[in-house]
């Protein structure tokens, strides 16, 4: 039976933490990574209704959207439901886990899950981040770069959006001069030797810089390794805030809200004015999203499919676009199932159920 650490592992490998907002807390909030898994139950939100579910339905870990810790704890004495929470599930011996900003953050998250649900194609993020990838530059004999290479990509290194194994080496000299102490693969102590080499450069992910170097070190020929490292301005095209597709066929705008209620399950839609005759493009950040207002205008959404807009916050549309707001817990209920098939897809040999509990905090009176 795997272990709760093996769980994350693979959450992590989907969603890494790195990712995750710097106010976010993602990850596992309580529990111990070495515990045995008898089962997972998959919700949004974590409530003390949630923890009483895993228990008669015999799981031991949650793996929920939502954190229900985001401050720090200095007491647990069930003064509010957050600390009551948190001693339910101590007592009940069930761990707890997030993937909330690090899942919004990345391809095939909960964003890209909305845009699913809509029947959107040609899906992209909407606001790629910056400062999350690193290049870099090693030197080595030209016998030795392909296999240090090999090693790098397995390591996770020189991916450039939907190609792998990317690389580029120009050809040079190397020349350096080994102490009398040094123990050279190539030359002799106190001889200056040169040597035909590679420059070398790939591009990673900035969290994966440990694995990344430790590849380069082991596979590496040389007593002293020659590398560096730069933090890259360029966007991560496959990381980042919101999502942005195209319907297969417009719809009129009466058309789209009716297919947006439907699809999203929602009992009300807020929105702004029609500005357009028919609905093509269409933007979609689960949750909170209206700091993403002039990203979607500026890819040429028709609509911004969100949540938890203010009165005045919808002045912002400006007549350029029409602003969407289905409800926070509607836009992001559906990644329940996006976990759900992620680890059904991984995992076979323990219960993985998805939560009943209805745990929307907001109630409509039609």
């Amino acid at each position: 039976m795997p272990q709760i650490k093996d769980i994350t592992a693979e959450l992590e490998k989907l969603a890494p933490l790195p990712y995750q907002e710097d106010y976010d807390n993602a990850g596992l909030m309580v529990g111990d990574p070495g515990m045995v898994v008898t089962g997972v139950l998959i919700s949004l939100d974590i409530t003390e209704e949630v923890i009483t579910e895993a228990v008669q339905k015999g799981c031991n870990l949650i793996v929920a959207h939502h954190p229900i810790i985001f401050r720090g704890l200095k007491k647990l004495n069930g003064k509010n439901y957050v600390e009551r929470t948190v001693i339910k599930a101590i007592k009940s011996d069930v761990a707890l886990y997030a993937s909330h900003t690090n899942l919004d953050h990345v391809q095939q998250g909960v964003n890209y899950k909305i845009a699913e649900r809509l029947g959107l194609e040609q899906v992209r993020i909407l606001a790629p981040k910056t400062q999350i990838l690193k290049k870099l530059t090693f030197f080595a004999p030209l016998a030795n770069t392909q296999s240090i290479l090999d090693a790098l990509f397995r390591a996770g290194a020189g991916e450039v959006g939907k190609y792998k194994n990317c690389s580029f080496r120009t050809e040079g000299t190397g020349t350096f001069l080994p102490g009398e102490d040094a123990q050279p693969v190539i030359g002799q102590p106190g001889s200056l030797e040169q040597v035909a080499e590679h420059r070398a450069e790939v591009i990673f992910p900035s969290h994966l810089q440990s694995a990344v170097l430790a590849a380069l070190r082991k596979t590496h020929p040389y007593e002293e390794v020659a590398y560096y490292l730069h933090l890259l301005e360029n966007e991560n095209q496959d990381v980042g805030a919101g999502a942005v597709g195209d319907l297969q066929a417009p719809l009129s705008p009466e058309a789209f809200l009716q297919h947006l209620k439907t699809r999203m399950n929602t009992g009300t839609i807020r929105h702004t004015r029609i500005v357009t005759n028919e609905i093509k493009r269409v933007a979609v950040c689960g949750g909170a999203g209206s700091f993403l207002l002039q990203d979607a205008i500026r890819a040429g959404a028709d609509v911004f499919v969100t949540s938890d807009y203010k009165y005045h916050e919808f002045f912002d549309a400006d007549n350029r676009i029409m602003i969407c707001d289905i409800g926070h817990y509607e836009s992001e209920v559906f990644t329940k199932d996006l976990l759900y098939h992620y680890l059904s897809g991984i995992f076979s040999n323990f219960a993985l159920c998805l939560s009943d509990v209805n745990t929307n905090p907001v109630k409509y009176f039609v």
